[in-house]
């Protein structure tokens, strides 16, 4: 297992553009902290989001992950790129001739992509807890651990999205091609989501229910947007509008970790097939 996962990380290393996309995920990642303390000035008012509560505990679990998740685009690059660099250097079919086979190197692969997610879930943690030590209302460890189910979520949710990019990247060989096909089947879900809406399912909970199965739609579901639930927080503490506010569930929830779950090992026996079935 260290012995494949050295091959790929010695891939990696030594392609600049790979290195420069890493790095530059991480600190995008960092900015996150920047929004702690820089002053925002709106209608000539001057306000720092730290002091509104948004770094507060157990919030900043469900804010950060969420925000963090959307930057996945640029890891999700380097996985492509690595796949298509395979082909384009001929890389794939020397590891093959010195004697590695193709299930150990969709192995070295997989173990890359689980190595990206845990790198970037360990980020995040450590970050979360400096910033919300630093800027939250509340400290008491009951309440700073009470929602770290989204560090899962969000570890299972860059897993499965890493897993689909490699499974793209190996079917279809060139990086831009396949960069371009995840954006169009992230708009061929949202395409097929507005059909059933319009002309099929007239109640949005039903629709939830059968658009949770589709694969980008589930990990999206791991970790749902946090900022109606910072809109709720906020309501709360006004009793005078606490009564008009929608609950929604933010929850994660085990059917919905078994969905991704199950996308994720689909996409990796995929990959496998794909290449073992492929002549290069």
């Amino acid at each position: 297992m260290k012995r494949l996962l050295n091959i790929e990380l010695q891939k990696l290393w030594k392609n600049r553009a790979s290195k420069v996309l890493i790095l530059t995920y991480f600190i995008l990642l960092s900015f996150i902290a920047l929004l702690a303390s820089v002053n925002f000035k709106i209608i000539g008012i001057d306000f720092r989001l730290a002091d509104q509560g948004i770094f507060n505990f157990p919030y900043i679990w469900h804010f950060n992950t969420w925000i963090a998740a959307i930057l996945k685009l640029f890891l999700a690059i380097v996985i492509v790129s690595m796949m298509a660099n395979e082909y384009t250097y001929g890389t794939l079919k020397q590891n093959l001739i010195d004697g590695l086979s193709k299930k150990e190197f969709i192995q070295s692969k997989v173990l890359t992509v689980i190595l990206f997610a845990f790198g970037s879930t360990v980020f995040i943690f450590i970050m979360t807890l400096i910033l919300g030590y630093s800027f939250s209302s509340y400290t008491e460890a009951s309440i700073v651990f009470s929602d770290l189910q989204y560090i899962g979520a969000y570890f299972i949710k860059l897993v499965a999205f890493f897993s689909f990019c490699l499974f793209i990247g190996i079917l279809i060989k060139r990086s831009a091609f396949a960069i371009g096909f995840i954006f169009v089947w992230f708009i061929a879900e949202k395409i097929i989501e507005g059909l059933l809406w319009g002309f099929v399912i007239t109640k949005k909970e039903i629709l939830n229910q059968y658009m949770q199965f589709f694969p980008l739609e589930s990990m999206s579901n791991l970790i749902k947007e946090p900022i109606s639930r910072f809109q709720l927080y906020k309501a709360l503490e006004s009793q005078a509008t606490a009564g008009q506010v929608n609950v929604k569930d933010y929850g994660v929830h085990w059917y919905q970790i078994a969905i991704v779950l199950v996308w994720t090992a689909f996409f990796i026996f995929m990959s496998y097939r794909t290449l073992k079935n492929r002549d290069l």
